[in-house]
């Protein structure tokens, strides 16, 4: 089995230790830093990403199998940026104001950063004007909007609204999601994509990205 394989299988099983030790391992063995990170660790990510999605595996096999992730991306990242590896995209993303849900939030971060994507996190309680200045000073192509109340999904509508104020809508494509959000809700406020589930979100995610 080739270092990437078992760098791989040890993210799948949650392995952080084990990922610390294989990673360095690759870099000694010549392998770039970029290969590892999208046949090693994202490769592994993606395949808990879609068991997440067929029920396969569920939030405590995501949240160990990401932390193995980002021990290794850590490990990664000084080689990543002297290569000059790029990221496919910025997104922020956040809980939006009154909201104080994160799990669904943390799940999202955690899919978005398995396809390679660059994540501004928010947090919760994020009020429409934070969501936009975000987006603003990171040069983020993506905002994404969770809720979890069925009384803070009008405040999805509100930031909309702001981005379109602040001019940037043309640039800026809007995610909506959690457990009360349906497609039609995300049309009624003009939001560019809903998702079900954190997996799908990220797929879409790169989608809408590389749709440019």
């Amino acid at each position: 089995m080739s270092t990437l394989s078992e760098i791989s299988e040890a993210l799948q099983k949650g392995r952080a230790k084990l990922v610390k030790t294989l990673v360095p391992q690759a870099l000694e063995e010549g392998v770039p830093a970029q290969q590892i990170l999208e046949e090693g660790l994202l490769a592994g990510m993606s395949i808990i990403g879609e068991k997440f999605k067929n029920n396969e595996v569920f939030v405590p096999e995501v949240l160990v199998a990401a932390r193995a992730m980002n021990a290794g991306t850590e490990l990664l990242k000084p080689h990543l940026a002297a290569a000059g590896a790029e990221s496919k995209g910025k997104v922020c993303l956040g809980t939006v104001k009154g909201d104080l849900h994160d799990i669904g939030k943390n799940l999202v971060r955690m899919m978005f950063e398995g396809k390679g994507l660059e994540v501004v996190d928010l947090g919760v309680d994020v009020a429409p004007e934070t969501f936009v200045q975000a987006a603003i000073d990171n040069d983020c192509r993506i905002i994404a909007c969770s809720a979890l109340l069925t009384t803070t999904m009008p405040v999805m509508g509100e930031v909309v609204e702001q981005v379109k104020s602040a001019g940037i809508r043309d640039k800026v494509k809007i995610m909506v999601g959690g457990a009360p959000v349906t497609d039609k809700f995300a049309q009624t406020i003009g939001a560019d994509a809903y998702t079900a589930d954190a997996a799908t979100a990220a797929e879409k995610a790169v989608e809408l990205l590389s749709c440019g």
